[in-house]
């Protein structure tokens, strides 16, 4: 990599930001000894976005600390998910990651007194249509997005990681019930290393919108490896896996990131996986589709197929989530929306 070129840099700079994984690459260039002997113009440019990625690490630690405060009164335990969690968790791979919000997931049952608790610290709700409101409420596992009035900080919270209309169903109650305290009092919580394995997956491979996919998968890719180097870790991610309803996403995490990414992987894994495997040949044509949609979305990187895999695996996203009396007519209307 020192030996590459101004013009190969300038390539992979901007592959690794529309990526959101420059400041990423920053750090492990740093930690392989390598930063200072990259050319200055693009060490400036990775050097900066480091910066940027330490102050907003810095400002979510702040912002899981407002909420906690926020949600005290109430009682109720807060899980903190994905990015946020990472970080909070001091997990080593989360140094250099970026963020557009912050998730939480609290228990279905006191999800309206949460709500009420974030208002009165001034949170507001977003999506004001009272169809986006309705499929939210209704058929979502979280609430429309809060965004603060003050601060413009979006929070994500959750009841659950699918919707109860998906195809899989994973207990939230046994994700809830697994999570390990991050504080003295236990009400402020991850999920335990196999559902934040799990999660990720579950996540990204249900996911319609792939702006972040790269970044996604190589999260997982860093949960596996940090995780997987305890010596019971695999065997409990494949029989939490099937305790979940979480085969299918398991199988495609482990799939991708070792081909990608090339993460060490026990050879009995990819069997017990192989309880996700989707029939016939739908695998390769999810090869096809998955192999371009984790891309970076730069020219770059696309080919005359990326736009069409990126929109069937938008279209698969709501499948995956919605029977189709209700697909139909919210994919109508969300396109006659985009149209006017």
């Amino acid at each position: 990599m020192v030996s590459m070129g101004l013009a190969d840099w300038d390539l992979l700079i901007r592959q690794a930001r529309r990526a959101n994984l420059l400041a990423r690459l920053c750090v492990l260039l740093e930690e392989r000894g390598l930063l200072d002997a990259i050319p200055p113009a693009p060490r400036n440019h990775l050097l900066s976005t480091r910066t940027l990625a330490d102050k907003q690490a810095q400002a979510v630690r702040w912002e899981v600390d407002c909420i906690h405060r926020s949600l005290a009164k109430t009682g109720v335990p807060v899980i903190v998910l994905k990015g946020a969690a990472y970080v909070l968790a001091g997990l080593p791979f989360a140094r250099g990651r970026l963020f557009a919000d912050v998730d939480i997931m609290v228990p279905r049952e006191r999800i309206d007194e949460v709500e009420k608790a974030l208002m009165l610290s001034g949170w507001a709700t977003t999506h004001l249509d009272a169809y986006d409101q309705r499929y939210y409420r209704q058929w979502m596992h979280e609430l429309p997005p809060l965004k603060h009035v003050i601060r413009r900080t979006v929070l994500d919270v959750h009841h659950a990681i699918l919707p109860d209309t998906a195809r899989l169903h994973p207990d939230a109650a046994k994700l809830l019930d697994a999570a390990l305290p991050l504080n003295e009092t236990g009400d402020l919580k991850v999920l335990a290393p196999t559902d934040m394995v799990l999660h990720s997956a579950t996540h990204l491979f249900h996911e319609g919108e792939f702006e972040n996919g790269l970044r996604d998968i190589v999260d997982l890719d860093g949960l596996l490896r940090h995780f997987g180097a305890g010596a019971d870790f695999w065997p409990r991610l494949a029989e939490r896996a099937r305790e979940l309803d979480l085969v299918r996403p398991l199988f495609y995490g482990l799939r991708y990131t070792k081909r990608l990414l090339g993460t060490p992987i026990p050879e009995f894994m990819p069997a017990a996986a192989d309880k996700g495997r989707p029939p016939g040949v739908m695998p390769l044509l999810m090869d096809a589709l998955f192999s371009r949609a984790l891309a970076p979305q730069h020219p770059s990187c696309d080919d005359w197929f990326s736009t069409t895999a990126r929109w069937l695996l938008y279209i698969r996203s709501h499948y995956l989530r919605m029977p189709l009396h209700l697909l139909i007519p919210h994919l109508i209307r969300k396109a006659f929306r985009a149209d006017s």
